[in-house]
């Protein structure tokens, strides 16, 4: 399968090259072709920089590395282009407070992968996934021994799942799932699953279902 990842920023990047040093191959795409290609040509012959109209058209599995807003727009804009294929939500909808934190973008009880699920094009399927971490400890905890760090995700479809686990496995983490896309709002951040929520840390396997 071919996978492209949209959005070069922060965790778009560093997710890229998580999955290149674990021998995935990647389209890199973004508002910028250029970064994508500064970007491309920083992990070597494995990524290849494309326009965001290529990587929708030539991926299978698509990483939308990008603000919810974004990630909606582009489902509105490329529609029936996205049957067929899988779709990787990563987002985290916060800004900051004002008062030198953060607060969600959307309603406390809310999801970014829940509002998505309502939008998937018909045809696609939708996956949580990689927004678990920081850029920072998608960096640090990649390829962790000897526990390995785990990576949450959510699904509604059980084999597009394990094709994003499979991901995740390349990308230097242990996958594990936490259910539907119902349960996304627990790997957001804020829940207790994320980083920045009652867990704190990356966490090994033991650890991460003490919690679940």
């Amino acid at each position: 399968m071919t996978t492209a990842i949209i959005g070069t920023g922060n965790i778009g990047s560093r997710l890229a090259a998580d999955l290149v040093a674990g021998g995935a191959d990647l389209l890199l795409a973004g508002n910028d072709l250029a970064d994508a290609q500064s970007l491309a040509q920083a992990l070597g012959e494995r990524a290849t920089a494309v326009t965001v109209d290529q990587a929708i058209d030539q991926a299978d599995v698509i990483i939308f590395a990008v603000w919810l807003d974004t990630t909606k727009q582009l489902f509105a804009e490329y529609g029936d282009r996205l049957s067929g294929k899988i779709l990787v939500d990563p987002s985290n909808p916060i800004a900051p407070d004002g008062n030198d934190g953060f607060a969600k973008t959307i309603a406390v009880d809310e999801s970014a992968g829940q509002i998505l699920a309502a939008l998937v094009p018909a045809g696609a399927r939708l996956v949580k996934a990689f927004g678990t971490l920081s850029a920072e400890s998608l960096g640090s905890a990649s390829r962790r021994a000897p526990d390995r760090a785990v990576g949450f995700y959510a699904a509604d479809d059980e084999a597009a799942g394990k094709v994003v686990a499979e991901l995740i496995t390349a990308a230097g983490f242990d996958p594990l799932a936490i259910g539907g896309l119902d349960q996304s709002i627990r790997i957001e951040v804020f829940g207790d699953l994320h980083e920045f929520g009652a867990l704190g840390k990356p966490v090994n396997r033991a650890e991460a279902l003490a919690a679940l």
